[in-house]
């Protein structure tokens, strides 16, 4: 017996027309004809209000160094000049919308080309680090939120949104900034565009905006002597530890046309947001089968902030002032010094106290050298002074490296506000008259779409 299916015909949506079932029986045949007419398709997308808009930026620079890339020497790094291109970064945001006042934003960045890992504890292997690469390219989905607008002027976000501390949490895009590269000392005292987990309340109140943010804390086995807390935003692990949590304040008033001032102020602990239950009081009669029988070390974080923009005219200005304190550095820094190389950080001091400076300034001369109305020519000049290692508690050793000041001066060139190049030189001095100052130039193209 011999038993064939033969497809007469397939449609142009894949619907089976004509089957026929051939069934040969030697020498009789019998032939079956069947017409199936039931259309083979993919799971239905469930219908939903939800309105859909799709936008984002990206960056690609290049950056010439006259030093060498290691500066942990008594002297600094060695004279050298280098290259270096970088797809810096490429964002696609989606923002979605109901007629009932709810939003959903998500924004997914793509960083350098580079490759991803996640670190996880392996209590199995006697509670030893584990790194694993999971992804090729460095992806990171810097935001993710539910918002809900209130009477027209109050805004609730649940999820993970930015933390209303410096300019980054509101101007991060290539042309919200003047200079190639974003700020460096915002970008090193505290974490680079801050993003955590929690709920956010935003009254606006005429000239007065007010933001009320609970956020998930820091992680203190990453703080370091270069970074200080910036190192300890949670991002190495799959999930984000939150039993420390912080609250962030801040209020900004445009006290006049394109003039708009403003504070800031950050709380929290870190101490139990590390991966181990290490940084505990010790003590002789405590429970042992509690985890922290007579409680944590505190480690609190303290931050300030007083900020500026100004838009108007042909001018363009940011200034930031940024005051930070750790509680308890020297136990974190003996603590840290500790930590399994496996755990992926710095182990260096911690400083008790740092600060950060910066002010930047440009003047659209595009239209006084006859230009068009679109284009905009924007020499500018920033400085910068920061120190992660302001302060630090008796027996950590200040390193006069971690003081920095930087001076930077250059141009951008803007096309109807969306495309934008950038050519800037920034000179690096370090707090010692024997560590060589560093020069760096930057060109940059970034777009928003």
């Amino acid at each position: 017996m011999i038993l064939t299916i033969e497809i007469y015909a397939i449609d142009n949506r894949f619907q089976l027309v004509h089957v026929a079932l051939v069934s040969r029986i030697w020498p009789l045949p019998v032939v079956a004809i069947a017409a199936l007419s039931a259309p083979l398709h993919a799971d239905p997308m469930p219908s939903t209000p939800f309105t859909l808009r799709f936008g984002g930026y990206g960056e690609l620079g290049a950056s010439l160094y006259n030093f060498g890339a290691n500066a942990n020497r008594a002297n600094g790094a060695q004279r050298d000049l280098r290259l270096e291109l970088d797809a810096t970064r490429f964002v696609a945001i989606v923002q979605a919308a109901t007629k009932s006042g709810w939003e959903l934003e998500a924004e997914l960045e793509i960083e350098h080309g580079g490759t991803g890992s996640s670190r996880e504890i392996d209590y199995d292997e006697f509670g030893e680090f584990e790194t694993e690469l999971e992804k090729g390219g460095e992806v990171q989905l810097e935001e993710l939120y539910l918002e809900k607008t209130f009477a027209g002027r109050y805004q609730l976000k649940v999820g993970k949104f930015y933390v209303g501390i410096g300019h980054l949490s509101s101007r991060f895009r290539p042309t919200e900034y003047l200079a190639a590269t974003r700020s460096e000392m915002e970008q090193t005292v505290i974490p680079g565009q801050w993003d955590e987990m929690g709920a956010s309340f935003t009254a606006f109140l005429g000239r007065v905006r007010v933001t009320a943010q609970v956020v998930n804390g820091l992680d203190s086995t990453g703080f370091s002597s270069s970074g200080w807390i910036s190192t300890g935003h949670q991002a190495a692990y799959e999930t984000i530890r939150a039993t420390n949590l912080a609250g962030v304040v801040r209020a900004d008033v445009e006290v006049a046309h394109g003039l708009e001032l403003g504070a800031a102020g950050y709380a929290g602990g870190t101490s139990r947001n590390r991966p181990k239950a290490d940084l505990v009081i010790s003590c002789a009669d405590g429970n042992p089968d509690v985890v922290a029988p007579c409680g944590y070390v505190s480690a609190p974080v303290t931050l300030a902030e007083v900020h500026g923009h100004l838009e108007r005219n042909h001018v363009r200005a940011t200034a930031l002032a940024l005051w930070g304190r750790l509680g308890n550095s020297d136990l974190i820094t003996d603590r840290n010094k500790r930590l399994s190389n496996n755990a992926g950080v710095a182990r260096t001091p911690v400083a008790s106290q740092a600060y950060g400076l910066s002010l930047e300034a440009g003047v659209d001369i595009g239209s006084w050298v006859g230009l068009c109305p679109r284009y905009a020519l924007e020499p500018f000049a920033r400085v910068e002074r920061y120190d992660t290692m302001y302060r630090t508690a008796p027996g950590v050793f200040d390193n006069a490296r971690f003081q920095r000041t930087v001076g930077t001066v250059g141009a951008a060139f803007t096309i109807d506000k969306f495309l934008t190049f950038k050519l800037d030189v920034a000179h690096r001095r370090l707090g010692a008259s024997e560590l060589r100052p560093e020069t760096t130039v930057h060109a940059v193209a970034g777009f928003i779409y």
